[in-house]
């Protein structure tokens, strides 16, 4: 999984948008709600396999998206020290984003690459991806960015979404992108962000608008 967008509607504010790709038979994920884990509010959809999240916002004024895989795909091992969706869950409780992503031991971690969001002093856009043997840390300019999972979109793949991306009008950025996730394609359902092979694809839409003060998370399951 995924695919993720994010466009900055001003200096302090900012829309994300998830489309989760996974396999059917994966367990169904739960709705989002706020939890209290660790004297922190967070609000997130359940994985129903590890109990983490994939996307999720906290109290820490921070929002965390994960998308599997690094710069490339990989062979996955057997089994892993931890799970990638309690590793959001662990840093979206953290004060100091950079200093945790720094501290944070990812050794024996499958690869994964996060979309952070933090509006603690200004707004910032983070990407950390992990390849499996390093992190690479890079603050993102405040301008629209898009991600496609590298374990399902090969770099061609990835290079079409960036072209749709680029071309889609988002007047209204909250619908239109809404718009880009159900309907930006070639009518060819292993490519399109509406993505459906015979034993993976889209599940779920997840988006989460950051105005003045309010944020709000809205999901919506795909059948």
């Amino acid at each position: 999984m995924c695919t993720v967008t994010y466009i900055p509607i001003n200096e302090t504010d900012f829309i994300l948008t998830s489309s989760r790709d996974v396999p059917f038979a994966r367990e169904k994920a739960l709705y989002p709600k706020k939890y209290e884990e660790d004297s922190v509010e967070i609000t997130y959809p359940k994985d129903g396999r590890a109990s983490g999240t994939w996307i999720g916002y906290s109290s820490k004024n921070r929002l965390i998206c994960l998308l599997n895989g690094g710069f490339e795909n990989h062979s996955s091992e057997k089994t892993y020290r931890k799970s990638r969706g309690v590793i959001v869950k662990d840093l979206l409780k953290e004060t100091d984003i950079f200093a945790a992503l720094s501290e944070i031991n990812l050794n024996n971690i499958e690869p994964f690459t996060l979309a952070i969001v933090d509006w603690n002093n200004e707004l910032q856009l983070i990407e950390l991806v992990w390849d499996g043997k390093q992190k690479h840390i890079k603050k993102l300019d405040q301008e629209k960015h898009i991600w496609s999972s590298s374990t399902l979109y090969d770099e061609k793949m990835k290079q079409l979404r960036k072209n749709w991306f680029a071309d889609w009008k988002l007047e209204n950025k909250q619908t239109d992108i809404l718009d880009f996730h159900h309907n930006a394609g070639i009518n060819d359902c292993n490519v399109d962000v509406i993505m459906k092979r015979e034993k993976v694809g889209t599940v779920s839409i997840t988006q989460v608008i950051k105005t003045n003060n309010e944020i709000a998370m809205n999901y919506e399951e795909i059948i």
